[in-house]
Order: C-alpha cells, then sequence, then structure tokens
C-alpha cells in the first residue's frame, strides 16, 4: 500500500525504501556483429555447442548481476504488478471522451476525429475507407500492395463486413461512438478470431485457440475497423524489426532506416498514414522504440493494466499491450477503449484495475497535470549520442520555459546491471515458451538468443535478477513517494534511428547485440519494475537524414493520463523551429506532427482516395 493515506493507494506496491548510493559505471558490451554466411555458421554452432553458449554469455557480461551488493537485503519480485486502488464515490466510469483533435493542415495527419466527422456528414463512408485501404496492404494480391510488407494477413471479409455494418450505423443515426468506422492495425502477437498467431516466425503460435484478445474485443464492440495484423520482429527478441521470414518494412520517413521493433509493423502503419491508431506490445521498449523511430506517439501500459486474455505473452513479466498513434487525443481514445477491466473469470489481475475512464471527464477529457515535476538521471542521459541530446536538452527546456515544470536530478541505482537482469529476465521467459523442435525453425539471430536463454541462465542467475527487480521497485517507490507526480525524463533511444546496413541483411537477418542492448539503455526500466512509460515525437536528427527522435517519460504505476498529459503539455515543441522540414517552406507546414516529406515518402493519405 502506499506511505500514508493522503496519498493514492495501491495493492502490492513495493516498500518505500531508498536503495543503496552506488556511482554509475557502465560500459559497451563486447558482442561481435554477426551477419550473412558467418551468422547461419555461427547461429549453427551456438545452437548445438555448449561452451560457445557460455563464451556469448561471459562475454556479454550477464555474470554481473550476480555479483550486485547488497541483492540479499531483499526478497525476489517476480511480477512488478502494482495495481492503483480508487475511491469507490470517484471510481463510476464517464462517458468516453469524444475526441477534439482534427487534422492540422494539409501536411498533417489525419486522426480519428478526421474519420468521425466525416462519417457523421455523410461526406465519407467506412466502407469507402475499407476499398481504398485494402488495395494497399493486401499481402495476397498480385501484385502484392505497396505497403503488404508491414502486414502479416488480411481477412478481407472480415474488414468489409465490419466496414458494412459501420456504413450502416452512420446511416441510421447511431455509431457507437468516436471509435466506429476508424481503421486500426493489429500487431501479429495478440490473437484475432481467424488470424494466424504467428510472433514473427513460421510458426504457429495460435495454441489452439481461435478467439479475439480481450483489448481487441473492446475496440471492436467501440466499432473500430481492424485492417490486419502487422508483422513484427520475430518472438520480439530485437528492438530493429529486421523479419526475413516476412520482410522488413522500411522507415517512411527514411528508407535507409528501420521503423524499430518489434511492433514496427504497427509503428509503421501509423506513421504511413494507414492507420491513425495501431495496437503494440512492449518487454522491452517494443512500443516506444517503434514510436520513437516512426515519429509518433506510443504508450506502454503499467504491468497488468490492458488484459490480453487470453493471450500469454512469451515475456510474461515484462511484456504488456498498448496503443501507437498519431495525435495524443487517439492515444487516450485507444487505451481508455481497450483498457476496460475484463470479468474476473477472464483475467482475475487486470479486472482489479480501475476503469480508464474513472476521474475523466467527459466533457473535460484533457486533464492537466498539477504536480510538474521532471527527474532527471545526469549520468545516464549523458550516454545519448549528440543528435539525441541535443533533441531531449531542447525538449527539457520547453517544458520548463514554457510549460513552468521542475526539473530536478534524481540517482537511481544500478542502471547499468538492472538492464543485464532485465535482458536475462525476459531471455529466459521466451526460451520457457519455445521448444527445442521450434528452436530449429527460427532465424538465425534467435538461435542465438534463445539457445543461450535456454542453456546458459541459471536458477542463480535468475534469482539475482528477481532481487535486484526488487531493489529498483523500492528505491522508485521512494522517489514517487518523495516527489509526489514525479515523471522519470530520458530520451527514448540513445542513438537516432538504426541504419539498416544493406539488402543481405533484410534477406538473411542480422545479430548485433550491441546495438541491440544500446537501443534498449532506458526503455528497459518501465518493463522491469512496471511502471508505465510514454515517447513523445521531439524533433530529428539533423544531419541530413531527418531521422525521428523521441523522448521518453516514465511515471508511478497506474499513471497513464498523467502521461498523456504531459505528452499534450509537449506537443507544441513539434512547432518549434528546428522541427521544422525547411525554412524554406515552413508558411506551408501544419503545427504539430507532421507526415514524412521527401521522395522516398511512404505516406498514403487514404481520406483522399477514399473521397468519391
Amino acid at each position: 500500500m502506499g506511505a500514508n493515506n493522503d496519498k493514492p493507494q495501491f495493492f502490492h506496491y513495493p516498500e518505500v525504501r531508498q536503495g543503496p548510493s552506488v556511482p554509475y559505471q557502465n560500459e559497451d558490451q563486447l558482442i561481435p556483429v554477426l551477419r550473412g554466411t558467418p551468422l547461419a555458421i555461427g547461429a549453427s554452432l551456438i545452437h548445438s555447442v555448449g561452451f560457445i553458449q557460455s563464451y556469448f554469455w561471459r562475454n556479454a557480461g550477464f555474470d554481473v548481476v550476480r555479483q550486485v551488493p547488497h541483492l540479499q537485503q531483499y526478497s525476489a519480485r517476480y511480477d512488478p504488478t502494482v495495481i492503483p486502488i480508487v475511491d469507490s464515490k470517484s471510481s463510476s466510469p464517464a462517458e468516453l471522451p469524444v475526441p477534439r483533435e482534427r487534422r492540422k493542415g494539409p501536411t498533417g495527419y489525419y486522426t480519428s476525429a478526421d474519420y468521425h466527422t466525416l462519417y457523421k456528414s455523410g461526406e465519407l463512408t467506412p466502407i469507402a475507407v475499407a476499398e481504398a485501404l485494402l488495395p494497399l496492404i493486401r499481402r495476397d494480391a498480385k501484385p502484392p500492395g505497396r505497403h503488404s510488407i508491414a502486414f502479416l494477413e488480411t481477412q478481407v471479409d472480415r474488414v468489409r463486413a465490419a466496414a458494412e455494418a459501420s456504413t450502416k450505423r452512420y446511416k441510421d443515426g447511431t455509431p457507437l461512438g468516436p471509435l466506429d468506422g476508424v481503421p486500426v492495425a493489429i500487431k501479429d502477437e495478440v490473437h484475432i478470431e481467424g488470424y494466424r498467431r504467428t510472433l514473427g516466425t513460421t510458426l504457429d503460435f495460435k495454441d489452439g485457440y481461435d478467439g479475439t484478445s480481450w483489448c481487441v474485443r473492446k475496440w471492436e464492440e467501440a466499432g473500430a475497423i481492424i485492417i490486419g495484423k502487422t508483422t513484427m520482429h520475430e518472438l520480439g527478441l530485437d528492438t530493429n524489426n529486421n523479419n526475413p521470414n516476412y520482410g522488413t518494412p522500411r522507415n517512411p520517413n527514411n528508407r535507409n532506416y528501420y521503423c524499430g521493433g518489434s511492433s514496427g509493423g504497427s509503428g509503421y502503419a501509423v506513421s504511413a498514414g494507414l492507420v491513425p491508431i495501431a495496437l503494440g506490445a512492449d518487454g522491452g521498449g517494443s512500443i516506444r522504440i517503434p514510436s520513437s523511430f516512426c515519429g509518433v506517439w506510443g504508450l506502454k501500459t503499467s504491468h497488468g493494466r490492458i488484459s490480453a486474455s487470453p493471450t500469454v505473452s512469451l515475456a510474461s513479466t515484462v511484456g504488456v499491450l498498448g496503443p501507437i498513434a498519431a495525435s495524443i487525443d487517439d492515444l487516450a481514445l485507444a487505451y481508455r477503449v481497450m483498457g476496460a477491466p475484463p470479468p474476473a473469470d477472464e483475467d482475475p489481475m487486470s479486472a482489479m484495475f480501475p476503469s480508464p475512464l474513472a476521474g475523466v471527464s467527459s466533457s473535460e477529457p484533457h486533464r492537466p497535470r498539477n504536480n510538474k515535476t521532471i527527474g532527471v538521471v545526469r549520468e545516464w542521459i549523458d550516454r545519448a549520442e549528440p543528435a539525441v541530446r541535443t533533441v531531449f536538452d531542447r525538449a527539457i527546456e520547453f517544458y520548463r520555459q514554457q510549460r513552468q515544470y521542475t526539473v530536478i536530478d534524481i540517482d537511481i541505482p544500478y542502471l547499468p546491471e538492472g538492464q543485464r537482469a532485465h535482458v536475462l529476465t525476459i531471455m529466459s521467459e521466451i526460451a520457457s515458451g519455445v521448444s527445442p523442435h521450434q528452436i530449429r525453425h527460427l532465424t538465425a539471430p534467435n538461435k542465438v538468443l534463445v539457445s543461450v536463454g535456454m542453456w546458459q541462465i541459471t536458477g542463480q542467475d535468475f534469482l539475482a535478477a528477481q532481487r535486484l527487480r526488487s531493489l529498483l521497485m523500492c528505491h522508485l517507490a521512494h522517489l514517487f513517494q518523495t516527489h509526489p507526480g514525479l515523471l522519470i525524463l530520458t530520451p527514448t533511444t540513445p542513438i537516432p534511428g538504426w541504419k539498416i546496413g544493406g539488402d543481405a541483411d533484410l534477406s538473411r537477418g542480422l545479430s548485433d547485440g550491441k546495438s541491440s542492448v544500446r537501443n534498449m539503455e532506458y526503455v528497459w526500466l518501465a518493463n522491469f519494475t512496471g511502471c508505465p512509460a510514454i515517447s513523445c515525437p521531439a524533433g530529428y536528427a539533423q544531419d541530413g537524414n531527418r531521422v525521428p527522435i523521441g523522448v521518453m517519460a516514465m511515471g508511478e504505476w497506474g499513471t497513464e493520463e498523467d502521461l498523456i498529459a504531459f505528452a499534450r503539455d509537449g506537443e507544441a515543441i513539434l512547432d518549434l523551429p528546428e522541427n521544422q522540414p525547411s525554412v524554406a517552406n515552413q508558411s506551408e507546414q501544419s503545427s504539430g506532427l507532421n507526415v514524412p516529406q521527401g521522395e522516398d515518402s511512404r505516406w498514403e493519405d487514404v481520406i483522399a482516395k477514399a473521397m468519391p
């Protein structure tokens, strides 16, 4: 429970306990990059030869976790779920607030409000939108759609049936709400009736179930049209979204860069303008990294907050579901719909969470932030590359000067060791859900990771990692109780995008553990401790490549609405002169988020294609 009755109360709140004071020390890991033939040979050897696995394990520095002092003073914490308790007098859910934000000029993104308004006026129909989208995304068409590489599968009959039902509701004047008829995309990881579930592999991970996960059902019940399942990094085990099995979508902002992963197909679908909202899953930054790389918003929810029932994540204690969107209104809308608590007999843990609409007013959906405190770990953010640090510093000054946030220095112990403990945990959990027979059917990079996770992680390693999880959660509880409303701010990722090495990497895969670990340097903490976090577009690399860069805020358990309010406070960062495509055509630009520009842009004007 919380520290006193004047503060929010919780189930399973960590002990409020300041962690040890230790200097921040981090060294880049010495992990070789493997690609092409060396990767194929190396994967076979690592999969088969124990001492080679052991060499990779030691070389990556995972043995440091069990050497952390102070661990014996903490009980292991295997589940980071912390559940807020809402006063029953104020817990009655409000009506779903109707998003107000519409497209901001000719180069802005369309939002759900644009679709809803046009449907209500009769200028556009959901059927017309579906028929405009299907040729663009169908993998089974000849030739395949221009954007089909981002989509695993599209059930055409289901899309058309949903669009026809929505069109009829609008014609009869009975739409279900602001999400009715809005096209959305769903990551392959989640169950949808009639669709495959491959987790980015060539295998079947439906486990005999052919229903739809709870969170997707809530979107469907609100009238959203699921246009298809998006591709992902195989097993979600990396953060670039390279997938030789189904192809790798290139970043809509710059085709020489990855979309980021593992929810890269969903990030692509939003960034390319195909949908205003997509569903992602995040076990180690897999919502926030593609959101940052693709220049949109992404919300990693509190652990257990969004029910995936009956989906069982392979990364069960670090993985969550959440939305990716091209506007803050749509991010909030998607979260508030999908976060409705399920029945207790379907998902007992998620059923304990209050409705996201408790305390949200339908007449005032934009809740302001009252406690405006940002915490920064200086040594940690100093590791960001210069292009990223420039964007981050500009953003934090905007919050300080334009939005009156107070910025304070904070300390968090054992961050480098904690990142290894997170990786150790997620590798253990994913390896436990994959059989030795299935490993043989994985791509070469994942044969390496799953083999090491399956045969090199000992019970002593895993126990040490969970003790370190407990230490970190106790210290975060201390920070949140000491500084009510605290948001911990970092870049989303320390690197300004991940450049594609060449066509061979896309066709045969890539194993670059050093870049993978580097890319996750800031995102892992929210996964390991169960806290919510949001990635917000904040600028671009100013080196001629125009690669988007995001900043990330992490809050106390259950503070998704605070994070959404924080993102809204910072939306005007996108209007700064440094974030405009060029000085010459600034007068033609929209305010807010602008669609990808240039000859290689993958942007699609779906509404223009659908209009009669």
